[in-house]
């Protein structure tokens, strides 16, 4: 890995974590962190190689209008739909940003300096409307360093198969079950199998997996809490490493398999595992559990920013703490099914949740717009 990190007092940790084949990607993005420089000295004195967005982040730092009054005013002029302006805004961002980044997409041989966007959560359950919202996004960025993000529901698999197979570098998220997770990187090869019979570039492939952490341990660790008991309470905070390392697992495994081999000798990229939502939400856990609970070669964290100054301030990394805890991983979701929390049915809620809440979070911004847009005297419908 290619990462140059300013000799900071606060660089330790996080230099030690890009030494152990971690990329660390910032989950946040706003107008104003680009444009003040923040995002670049991020990039300089903290090893920040890449961006992740979703609809949360861009109703946050859109919703207030902050840093967009002008675009706002222009766009309202110009009497567009409320969506074309959501996009028009968005994808300027995600323009801007990946030129911030596009000098490690450079050196790094186009691995990392990556800053992803999300279809419209709406489409989740659409596999046409989803690949087609996939195209008009990478050509509306026109950058070669953007991801689109495709969520790891149902449609979205074939999905993933068919903008992998156009030659579009894609990141998959909201997974949180291991079946689920095999599923996509199947969708992954069989998207790189077409891309390669299309005779397209493969290298130019890239694709990082988003295995989500803290909710797990947020929806199983308030069952445990229900339960009460001492074996119960003793599994808290648990759940969550012990299925992100079960994930890398799965990776390695399909990683190493002659349907991966022949790809790769063809040029082809793996598709990374990427620890996503690693903000810890218990307090009483520490703030760095799943940045250093999570190190592992070929991974990506993507963090907030908080969880970034956590780790640069205290965080204790230590080298893989990942492929040597498997037998124990296994031993603490099965501990936790003995209990009668199924595995299944948990990370089903999870997965219906975090759409659910991308949708939200969109329809919130929309209107957010829509109300700037009108206050300019043009109707936005």
């Amino acid at each position: 890995m290619i990462t140059v990190i300013e000799a900071t007092a606060s660089a330790g940790a996080l230099r030690r974590l890009s030494d152990e084949g971690v990329s660390i990607w910032l989950d946040d993005l706003s107008r104003r962190r680009i444009e003040s420089g923040d995002l670049a000295a991020l990039v300089r004195t903290k090893g920040v190689v890449g961006v992740t967005t979703n609809p949360s982040i861009f109703q946050a730092a859109i919703g207030s209008g902050e840093g967009y009054e002008e675009q706002l005013a222009d766009l309202a002029v110009r009497g567009v739909t409320v969506d074309e302006a959501v996009r028009m805004m968005t994808t300027a961002d995600v323009r801007a940003a990946a030129d911030v980044l596009r000098p490690v997409y450079e050196a790094t041989g186009g691995r990392d300096g990556r800053v992803s966007i999300e279809v419209d959560p709406r489409l989740a359950h659409d596999t046409a409307a989803t690949v087609a919202e996939a195209r008009q996004l990478a050509w509306l960025v026109d950058r070669p360093n953007v991801m689109i993000k495709i969520p790891a529901t149902k449609a979205g698999l074939p999905a993933i198969t068919q903008v992998i197979g156009a030659g579009i570098s894609v990141n998959v998220t909201l997974i949180f079950s291991l079946e689920r997770y095999r599923e996509v990187m199947d969708a992954y090869l069989a998207g790189l199998e077409r891309a390669r019979a299309a005779g397209l570039d493969l290298p130019a492939v890239h694709s990082v997996a988003s295995f989500f952490v803290s909710r797990v341990d947020a929806e199983v660790d308030k069952r445990l809490t229900l339960l009460g008991t001492d074996e119960a309470l003793a599994l808290r905070g648990r759940a969550a490493l012990a299925n992100a390392r079960l994930a890398y697992e799965a990776y390695e495994q399909v990683f190493a398999g002659p349907r991966w081999q022949s790809l790769e000798e063809a040029g082809a990229n793996r598709q990374r595992p990427l620890w996503a939502s690693t903000g810890v939400k218990d307090p009483a856990y520490e703030d760095t559990l799943y940045v250093d609970g999570l190190v592992a070669p070929g991974t990506v964290n993507t963090m907030p920013e908080a969880t970034l100054n956590a780790i640069a301030d205290h965080g204790d990394v230590r080298g893989d703490t990942v492929t040597g805890g498997y037998d124990r991983a296994r031993a603490d979701l099965a501990a936790v099914e003995r209990l009668g929390i199924g595995y299944d049915e948990v990370v089903r809620q999870l997965e219906d949740e975090g759409v659910a809440k991308f949708e939200v979070a969109w329809q919130d911004l929309l209107d957010a717009v829509t109300k700037s847009l009108n206050s300019e005297g043009v109707d936005a419908e």
